[in-house]
C-alpha cells in the first residue's frame, strides 16, 4: 500500500491524494456506523429516528447516552454500540494518523542517493 523504504517519497500531489484516499474510507466508516447505531436505537429502543440519531452520534462521538434506556434489549446494545464506538475512534486515528506517520519515518530513513 505504502513505497517501500528504497524508494523516494511519494509526492505532495500524491501525498494528499493518499490522504484524500484515507478521509474518505474513515467517513464511510462513520457513515456506517451511525446508520447501524440509528436502526439499533429504533429497533431496540423505538426510539423516533431523529432521537436515534442523537444517541448514535452522541455514542460514537465519546458524549454518552442522552435519552433514558428502558429495555433490556436496549441496554444490551447501547452497552455494545458504545464499546463499538470506542474502537471506532481508534480506528480512525490510526487510518488518519497512518500516512503522515509513515511518511515521517520515510523521510528520516531515505537516503539521499537511495539507499536505506
Amino acid at each position: 500500500m505504502y513505497e517501500h523504504n528504497r524508494q523516494p517519497p511519494l509526492s505532495r500531489r500524491f501525498f494528499i491524494q493518499r490522504l484524500m484516499r484515507h478521509g474518505a474510507m474513515a467517513v464511510a466508516i462513520i457513515a456506517v456506523s451511525l446508520a447501524f447505531g440509528v436502526v439499533g436505537f429504533h429497533v431496540t429502543e423505538h426510539y423516533s429516528w431523529l432521537d436515534s440519531y442523537l444517541n448514535a452520534a452522541m455514542l460514537l462521538g465519546g458524549m454518552g447516552q442522552v435519552n433514558p434506556i428502558t429495555t433490556d434489549s436496549g441496554k444490551l446494545f447501547a452497552g455494545t454500540y458504545a464499546l463499538y464506538a470506542g474502537l471506532v475512534v481508534i480506528v480512525i486515528m490510526g487510518l488518519m494518523l497512518a500516512p503522515m506517520i509513515h511518511r515521517v519515518l520515510h523521510k528520516y530513513h531515505w537516503d539521499v542517493d537511495g539507499k536505506a
